[in-house]
């Protein structure tokens, strides 16, 4: 059995050593941050997770869905909130089944969960505190930095700042596995390998988070099986239920423009702003103000690199090879499935690891790109067209066609949500059906025309 070195114990970062230690691995999994098991998860810069039926296989390989799905809310559609004083919300239902949902989960219940789940094997390790500085590509050598726990805790006992002290530490393996998010250490050593492909793209708008309490008598305030949009053409707001009756709330809005994050400069323009926008909102939202002002707006970024190994020695996981963007729920989703295919690689060519790796990368790559337009182009739908009768009615299209035609229409959407198929033939697949439905609509108006005419020449 192989020793491998995990970079970073996110939520895929703690499954991939979970899946790893079940097959007899050795692993070592670091984490720069604290053990979110001690409940230290800061917030502010969380967007919630939407579990779906992906990230759900993964859970259930490992044994663990059944008890992760008892901290998460099932949402069946969305609720549209549409502009106007006097506009009533509307239910958009996912699909037409109505047991098929995503699932709302707070992100450090979901991360102490995967990592529960690898400690559980006596031949993985975890260590936090640990910021990795640097990869040895061809040694498959990590080089971290470890806070000094003595200098640290005699400083709190004076009653002085925390010292700052760090030793550097090693590790090294048979393989390093980049586990570290879209700003990768491991994938930044691998950029300055020659013919590394490597893009970053930034959309124009940022996100803050914002929180909706409960009701005094702990109950939601809104309905607590939806996820609730206020679709505002260039921007927009969401929110997503928690089991502790509040939701937590994301606005993306644009960094600079006549109207953005860089005009917003007083409590009265926050304030003007809400009460224009999302009037509905504002009297469930009683830290505001302060939330607004102190949490930090975070950027929202779509990552691509090729190849994703090196060698036998190298390989990337989750958002380290491929950051997409939240708006189809899909980014963890994906990094666990991630963690599903390699794992099914190195079972398949257990003595062969290069081409383990090669062969995960090759199954995953061309699924993650397809993921990242889907993703952006999620973003356009969700802020411009839910609040549309055109949007719904295609929606209700979908669902009649996918009745009518049972096995052999699918909506993109239940593809990507409530299927396994690939990324990348889901969204072929839709194209497909979209211009067989269009051809249809097309055909059945001019034999219309022709009928109607042949009836007005008699």
């Amino acid at each position: 059995m192989a020793k491998f070195t995990l970079i970073g114990s996110g939520l895929a970062g703690g499954m991939m050593a979970a899946f790893l230690g079940r097959r007899g691995h050795e692993v070592e999994l670091y984490e720069r941050r604290v053990d979110p098991r001690a409940g230290n998860f800061v917030g502010g810069r969380s967007i919630n997770l939407a579990l779906s039926t992906r990230g759900i296989h993964a859970l259930q390989q490992l044994g663990i869905a059944d008890e992760v799905l008892q901290h998460a809310i099932p949402m069946r559609g969305r609720m549209i909130h549409p502009a106007g004083p006097n506009a009533s919300n509307i239910f958009v239902p996912y699909d037409r089944d109505p047991s098929k949902c995503i699932n709302s989960i707070g992100r450090d219940a979901l991360n102490a969960a995967t990592i529960e789940a690898a400690v559980r094997y006596p031949n993985v390790g975890v260590h936090f505190d640990h910021r990795c500085t640097d990869v040895d590509l061809d040694s498959a050598t990590a080089q971290f930095l470890q806070a000094d726990d003595e200098n640290s805790r005699s400083s709190v006992v004076a009653g002085a700042s925390p010292a700052t002290s760090e030793q550097k530490i090693e590790a090294s393996g048979d393989a390093v596995i980049g586990v570290d998010g879209a700003f990768s250490v491991v994938r930044r050593a691998m950029q300055r390998l020659d013919r590394f492909d490597y893009t970053q793209t930034y959309l124009a708008h940022g996100y803050k988070e914002l929180t909706i309490p409960p009701a005094p008598d702990g109950s939601w305030r809104m309905e607590k099986h939806a996820l609730h949009i206020w679709p505002r053409k260039s921007f927009m707001m969401i929110a997503l239920p928690n089991p502790d009756g509040s939701f937590t709330c994301t606005l993306f809005w644009e960094w600079e423009g006549p109207r953005s994050f860089a005009t917003v400069r007083t409590n009265d323009d926050i304030r003007r702003f809400f009460d224009e926008e999302f009037r509905d909102a504002v009297p469930l939202m009683p830290t505001l103000l302060k939330e607004f002002r102190e949490n930090p707006t975070g950027s929202l970024v779509t990552v691509r690199c090729a190849p994703w190994y090196h060698g036998d020695k190298i390989a990337l996981v989750g958002d380290a090879a491929h950051a997409v963007v939240p708006f189809y729920g899909q980014g963890m989703n994906a990094a666990f499935e991630d963690c599903v295919v390699l794992d099914e690689c190195l079972a398949e060519f257990p003595d062969d690891r290069e081409r383990a790796f090669r062969e995960y990368f090759v199954r995953r790559k061309e699924n993650a790109d397809a993921l990242a337009d889907l993703a952006v182009e999620n973003f356009i739908e969700m802020r411009d067209k839910t609040a549309s009768k055109r949007f719904r009615g295609k929606k209700k299209v979908d669902h009649l066609l996918e009745a009518a035609l049972p096995g052999i229409y699918l909506p993109l959407y239940t593809m990507i949500s409530f299927t396994r198929i690939p990324y990348a033939h889901a969204a072929r697949r839709a194209r497909r059906q979209d211009r067989i439905v269009y051809l249809s609509l097309v055909g059945l108006a001019l034999a219309l025309v022709v009928m109607l005419l042949a009836l007005i020449a008699r």
